[in-house]
Parts: C-alpha cells; structure tokens; sequence
C-alpha cells in the first residue's frame, strides 16, 4: 500500500511538473522571487491567481490563472430553454443582474427578430434597470477600489447608497440580488406603486454620495499618489487587447455601445461619454464617477418620459403582443383553451426560435457584455458564447503588470474593476 501511494505521489508530480506554469517557477533559485497572489487574497477582488515574478519589489512577470469559479454557463445554456437561462444571467456580473438580464434578452429578442417590437414603456423600464445596475455595479467597485489603496470612509458611502438600490431591486423584482426580471418579448411586472417616487427620491440623494466620495478621494494625496501615473495602457494597447467599457474610454478612446451600436431608448436620451486622457488608475477612477452622473442624468430622463406614467393608469403594455413568446395572463389560461395551449408549449418547450446566428452586445458596468447565438430552431440554444468583458479587460495584465511595484498591483487591479463570476463563466 505504501508503494502505491509513493507511485502515486510520483505520477502527481511528473504531471505537475507538465503544467504551463511551472515555466514560471525554474528561476527561484536566481536573484528573483516567485509570489502567488491569490486566489483567496482581498485585493484579487474573488477567486484570481496571478503568478507574479519580482525582483526586489518590482514586478518582472506577471500570469493570470483564471477559472477557479467556472461553471460551464455556455454549455448549461444548450440543455434549457431560452427562458431557463435567465437566472444564471444573474451570476455573470452579479452586481449588475438587471443588466445581465436585459443584454439577454435582447440577444434572443434579436434572434427571433422582435426586438424593434417591444413597447415603449418596457424598454424606458429596461433603461432605467441597466443604469440603476451601472450605479450599482460602479459604487462597489470604486468603494473596494478606495479601500484597497486605504480609503475606508468611501467604502461606507458606498455601500450605504447600494443598499437603496438593493430595496428598490427587491420592489420591483422580488428580489435584492438575484433579479431574473426581464423576459423574451418583456418584462415579468410592470413598475410597484411607488417605484418611480422611490427612484426619484434615491437619484437626488445619491449624487449628493457622489460629491462626498469625490471629495473624499479626487484630492486625496495618499489616492492620488497610488493612482496618477500608475497602471497606464495606451490606446493601442487597449484596442490590441479588446478593452471596453470604462478601462477603454480611460484610454482616451470614445466607444460605448450606446451611442456605436444604440439599442433600446438610448437614441432618445441625451447624456455624455466621459473619456479620458491618460489611461492611468486615476483616469478609471474619474471616468467611472462621471458615468454614474450620467447614469442618473438618463434615469431622470426615462421617469419623466415613461409612457403611461408612475401608475401605468393608461394601461400601457410591457409584453409583446405574441402569446407564442409571452405568457398568457393566468386567468386567461384557465379559462381559454388556447392560452392554456401557449401556456403549456411555452413552458414545456420554449419559445420556438428560427435557425440562424446572432450576436447583440450591450454596454455594462464592466464593458461589452456579449452573446453570440447559434440556434438550428426549436426552444433551446446549439450553442451559446458569452464575451464576458471582464475575461477580456484582464487579458491585459501580463503586458501591463511588469515595471511596476508590487503594491501598484493592489491599485491596478482595482482600478480595472473585474468580477471573477463574468470572467469564468
């Protein structure tokens, strides 16, 4: 038994010894240092392992090893329908669900070709929840971005004006974190009574945080030190490596796919893109506090322009006109039997989708959240791909890493505002 278990132990370690990563390790009996960061440490923001190569304190290599939190998404997507797969959305980015959902959506929507037919008064609503999510998504991440460099206080401001959100999440969806609100061709509910004053009430106290937290840190000597002038990606690196979202626009680059690719409302609403000159953490930082302005300028917007207003007294539809896509109501289900038909197809079955290829991408917290779509008909996805930008935004940190110190890596990282749930899938 002994035996076994040293033979084993011996065919462990050959195969460990094949591993890609090993390359990485046959200098530590050199002049250079070999450091895990990860994937359990505060500043990896979730399970991210980054083999870093130091000498002294600057960082020589640096390798991302990602996949810790992998769940086979896209594949889990080919043996459900297309409605099924709306919660695990919900654990992409999973502090902007409400994005996640309607990016979703909108792809399938796309693929059916209904997406020019969806009621006014479902895509201001589908508006207002993406950029109720980037204000979500964007406070917690500069929140943990400040206290990694040391700035508790911002931390607290942040998290206090999340909260509001999470209540106003639960109202409107029947839950805080894990949304699952849209649906092919809609919505699940129309707006709580109340929803539109609460918004309303959380859009004027919020940017009041907003003033605080700049206060805070814009002028900040500690922050600013720990972020001017560090982590910098050019243009060219940004483009090279597929960079969107913030981190792109950062770079000097004016892309969002709201204005590139508009969708929805956004053509309707006026609101600006913050892009920056440098590409340094401080430029991320700047960039994400302007965009969440934005974020509130365009909710503004879209309460004041929601058809059928606050209470919906017009009875404006939220759905489709399509009871082969949307639910019938349930007292039309027991009492027609056609409805009860659609019903149970739509459930049992799926939406039945026509053969083809799509691929619809939607800007969120973190960047361009895509979905390319292989469909060869019938209620259930060939085949699915998620362009997670999260995945993508950390591709660049083997190149970016080096020539900086060790503790540049905690601003780095912060400032590129990842979410490993994106990033494995």
């Amino acid at each position: 038994m002994a035996s076994q278990t040293i033979e084993f132990r011996d065919s462990a370690a050959r195969a460990a010894s094949q591993l890609p990563l090993v390359d990485e390790l046959r200098d530590i009996e050199g002049d250079k240092l070999i450091v895990n960061v990860g994937p359990s440490h505060p500043s990896t923001h979730g399970v991210l392992r980054i083999v870093l190569e130091l000498d002294g304190e600057t960082i020589t290599r640096a390798t991302p090893d990602v996949g810790y939190l992998h769940r086979g998404d896209e594949k889990l997507a080919e043996n459900m329908t297309y409605t099924q797969f709306i919660p695990y959305t919900d654990r992409l980015d999973y502090l902007a669900p409400l994005a996640n959902n309607v990016a979703y959506a909108l792809a399938v929507e796309k693929l059916m070709g209904i997406d020019g037919k969806l009621p006014p008064r479902c895509q201001y609503i589908r508006v207002i929840c993406c950029e109720l999510a980037r204000i979500s998504a964007h406070l917690l991440g500069l929140g943990a971005f400040a206290m990694d460099v040391g700035a508790m206080t911002v931390f607290l401001h942040t998290f206090t004006e999340r909260e509001k959100i999470y209540n106003l999440a639960e109202s409107l969806t029947g839950a805080r974190f894990t949304t699952s609100y849209t649906r092919i061709g809609g919505l699940s509910r129309d707006l709580p009574r109340g929803w539109v004053d609460a918004v309303r009430r959380f859009c004027d106290e919020v940017v009041v945080n907003f003033d605080e937290s700049e206060k805070l840190l814009t002028r900040n000597r500690i922050f600013v030190d720990r972020t001017r002038d560090v982590g910098v990606i050019s243009r060219e690196m940004a483009i090279d490596y597929g960079l969107t979202g913030p981190n792109l626009r950062a770079c000097g680059v004016d892309y969002d796919v709201r204005r590139a690719s508009p969708y929805l409302v956004y053509p309707e609403l006026e609101f600006d893109i913050p892009v920056g000159t440098v590409g340094d953490c401080y430029d991320r930082y700047l960039v994400r506090m302007e965009e969440m302005r934005q974020s509130v300028r365009i909710i503004r917007q879209c309460l004041d322009r929601l058809p059928g207003g606050a209470d919906n007294s017009a009875g404006e539809p939220i759905n489709i006109a399509d009871g082969k896509v949307v639910l019938p109501s349930k007292d039309r289900v027991l009492t027609g039997m056609e409805e009860l038909i659609h019903q149970f197809i739509l459930v049992t079955q799926g939406v039945n989708a026509p053969a083809g290829e799509i691929y619809f991408g939607a800007e969120n917290p973190k960047g361009e959240l895509g979905f390319y779509i292989h469909s060869r008909g019938g209620g259930t996805p060939y085949r699915l791909k998620i362009r997670a930008p999260s995945f993508v935004n950390l591709g660049v940190l083997p190149e970016l890493l080096p020539g900086y110190l060790m503790s540049d890596m905690v601003s780095i990282l912060g400032s590129i505002d990842f979410v490993m749930g994106e990033c494995d899938r």
